[in-house]
């Protein structure tokens, strides 16, 4: 076999110190390069340390190295992978602790929007999105020019708007990883007290928000069951909202957490106590989260000399604390990032599960939908798998979020306030269109070093 050339872009994420340990292991990629590319050099220069070390330890022929010049990093690659948290150059650990995120949260908070994450629905999302956006375009572009035949996998948030706008706006073949269906799959089985491998199951959904439509292990459909026993247990402390909503509608919402799946619902903007008006459990959440970001909360402008020493110091500790990875992960129950790069780099079928255009998955919704499905690895990337079709009440919810996605990309790519405002107003955490129009200029304001589409 070939060795591959892999671009790791926003190489100084610390998503990397999992995923490079992964690859590391891999057989199928021995003796494949690996170079990381980062805004902040210093950081992909010692994520690139981190890897070198841990090639030396698995001995599988890796080359590892970091550049500050995009091109060279996408020259000839065959696969890129991206955690892009689209805060710039910033000296965080977390996008969610950038200045332009925190803003985000507490400008929509002014206007009675109590959000949580913030990272896949809402105006914290739409956000994110428009930062982010544009240097993802601009990095396609790139590889348009220097490896149009690249296979590139996303890991950031928000994850379908991203991967709707690299599709529509470029020609690169795009997957998004994330493991919010694998962590559900897994808790069913906990539920069910049998082995998550043995267990065939079909959802429903788009990034972080899906319905169980089966499960069956060995040809018994398991899903009564499953309904009885949960029905009997103590409801967990981060699912109670879940557990609410799957009884009214009959259905497991297989992604669990509360604080991911209340971004796809009009209670946040309900909120009129503030955070206080939360359920206990997610007000808990938002409210370690506004400590977090207000004790972390760095400043605008360049950090200084001590800031950025504190924070190096313990980005290193981390980067030191990383070992190798004993073994590849389990596409079916992790990411599997490896395992999945190693099967399309041989053209073995491989079993996955991916964000990517519907195209049939799900007949009775749009081909261009974003959705997170199982799919089969070829030498081409991925194909998706039948799914079945949304239920009714489902394919409502979905269908909303989908032109959702579509007007944030269109207005991140743009800078047209007009199609923003608009999707603002057909968010599921939407207000009146005076504050709204308000609310979104506050917004754009508080990130316009990032913004130039919209000035």
């Amino acid at each position: 076999m070939g060795a591959k050339k892999i671009a790791i872009l926003g190489g100084g994420s610390l998503y990397f110190r999992r995923a490079i340990p992964d690859l590391l292991a891999s057989t199928e990629l021995a003796g494949s390069e690996i170079v990381l590319y980062d805004l902040v050099k210093e950081k992909s220069d010692r994520m690139a340390d981190l890897g070198r070390r841990l090639a030396e330890q698995a001995d599988t022929g890796f080359r590892v190295r970091a550049t500050g010049d995009l091109a060279d990093a996408v020259d000839g690659a065959d696969f890129a992978l991206s955690s892009i948290g689209g805060s710039g150059a910033g000296i965080t650990q977390r996008v969610y602790s950038s200045i332009y995120h925190n803003a985000d949260i507490q400008i929509a908070a002014k206007f009675g929007i109590q959000q949580i994450i913030a990272d896949t629905c809402g105006p914290g999302a739409m956000m994110m999105g428009f930062r982010s956006i544009p240097p993802y375009i601009e990095m396609c572009r790139e590889m348009e020019k220097r490896c149009p035949k690249v296979i590139l996998f996303n890991h950031s948030n928000p994850m379908a708007i991203l991967c709707r706008a690299m599709r529509k706006y470029t020609s690169i073949n795009v997957i998004g990883v994330c493991h919010g269906v694998q962590h559900g799959i897994k808790g069913v089985a906990d539920i069910l007290e049998l082995p998550a491998p043995e267990l065939d199951c079909l959802w429903i959904g788009t990034n972080h928000y899906f319905w169980l439509t089966q499960v069956v292990h060995r040809g018994q459909d398991m899903y009564p069951e499953l309904k009885r026993r949960i029905a009997e247990r103590k409801v967990p402390h981060d699912g109670q909202l879940s557990a609410r909503l799957s009884e009214i509608y009959g259905h497991h919402i297989l992604y669990a957490h509360d604080n991911h799946l209340i971004e796809f619902y009009p209670f946040l903007a309900q909120m009129k106590g503030g955070l206080d008006d939360l359920p206990e459990n997610l007000a808990e959440d938002a409210r370690e989260r506004f400590r977090i970001a207000e004790a972390n909360m760095p400043d605008r402008g360049p950090p200084s000399p001590e800031v950025r020493a504190k924070f190096f110091e313990a980005y290193q500790k981390l980067l030191d604390e990383t070992e190798p990875s004993p073994k590849l992960s389990d596409p079916l129950m992790g990411e599997g990032l490896a395992n999945v790069l190693g099967a399309i780099a041989t053209g073995r079928r491989q079993v996955c599960i991916a964000n990517i255009a519907n195209k049939g998955c799900i007949p009775n919704l749009s081909k261009t939908a974003e959705v997170e499905v199982e799919a089969v690895t070829d030498s081409c990337g991925v194909r998706g798998l039948q799914m079945g079709e949304a239920p009714p009440q489902l394919k409502c919810i979905l269908e909303k979020r989908f032109v959702w996605h579509e007007l944030v990309a269109d207005a991140a790519v743009k800078g047209d306030r007009d199609l923003a405002l608009q999707a603002l107003m057909i968010d599921e955490m939407a207000i009146f269109p005076e504050p709204a129009e308000a609310m979104l200029d506050e917004l754009l304001e508080a990130s316009k070093d990032l913004l130039p589409q919209f000035f």
